[in-house]
């Protein structure tokens, strides 16, 4: 695992739209992997800017598969995670709707399975981007869940709800069960980028990144992962009692060696 300590989340956001930009030029029919949540709207920003200036690759061969969605929401709700990821990535990227997918809540109880045939279909996803709950959850892989588990239906917990009452009116309005990616099917894609800032992430990623590998901190199967790459803001490595490290072996990387 590559842990890359930085002074803010803008500058996390520059390196990880870097290495999408890097993929998709040399992969142009690239399989991505894409998160929602907070995290990532930042290089999901990096990125729309770079192709509006002109200066980004083409996405139009680009396949891109969500990590989740909420169930019970009805068609056409824009707190959909399919929605949103069109509204705020794929479209503006110019990505042809037909290639952006998603579990299908609506098409239960086979979705999980049909999920992961798709993503096999595809030759699996090439790059992941992820952020971390502050419990721990990876994806909406809640503390204790199989370390191997595949795309199924999970309930939220109650922190978890609070956590994304913020895109509703209330935690009320925040559906209790979602599909979810399992932390087996992440662990299948190539590489895996996680975004975290702020110091209500602090615990979560010394969890993750310095603790056990266990069900309790689903983050933490990132460390069984060949190619893995952490980004943090200055608040979100707070928790690290390895920070020193992180930041030589940063300082020290070689100018050839990509994330």
């Amino acid at each position: 695992m590559e842990v890359v300590p930085l002074a803010t989340a803008a500058e996390a956001a520059v390196l990880a739209a870097d290495a999408v930009e890097a993929l998709v030029r040399r992969r142009p029919d690239a399989v991505l992997g894409l998160a929602t949540g907070s995290s990532p709207l930042a290089t999901y920003a990096e990125l729309v800017r770079r192709h509006r200036a002109g200066t980004g690759p083409s996405y139009e061969r680009v396949r891109c598969f969500t990590l989740d969605e909420y169930v019970g929401l009805p068609p056409g709700h824009p707190q959909r995670y399919l929605a949103t990821i069109h509204r705020e990535v794929t479209d503006p990227l110019g990505v042809p709707r037909d290639r952006v997918l998603g579990p299908d809540p609506d098409r239960l109880p086979g979705a999980g399975a049909e999920y992961e045939e798709a993503i096999d279909a595809a030759g699996g996803i090439d790059l992941q981007v992820l952020g971390i709950g502050t419990d721990g959850h990876l994806a909406f892989n809640e503390p204790g869940s199989s370390l191997a588990s595949l795309t199924r239906v999970k309930t939220l917990t109650e922190q978890t709800r609070r956590d994304n009452a913020r895109f509703f009116d209330g935690p009320h309005e925040v559906p209790r069960h979602v599909l979810t990616q399992g932390l087996g099917t992440i662990l299948r894609a190539r590489h895996l980028l996680l975004l975290a800032s702020g110091p209500g992430k602090a615990e979560a990623v010394a969890a993750a990144v310095e603790g056990p590998v266990t069900a309790s901190c689903p983050g933490s199967v990132l460390q069984l992962h060949p190619h893995a790459t952490v980004l943090l803001d200055s608040g979100a490595a707070t928790g690290l009692t390895r920070l020193d490290y992180y930041r030589e072996t940063w300082a020290a990387k070689p100018d050839w060696q990509t994330l």
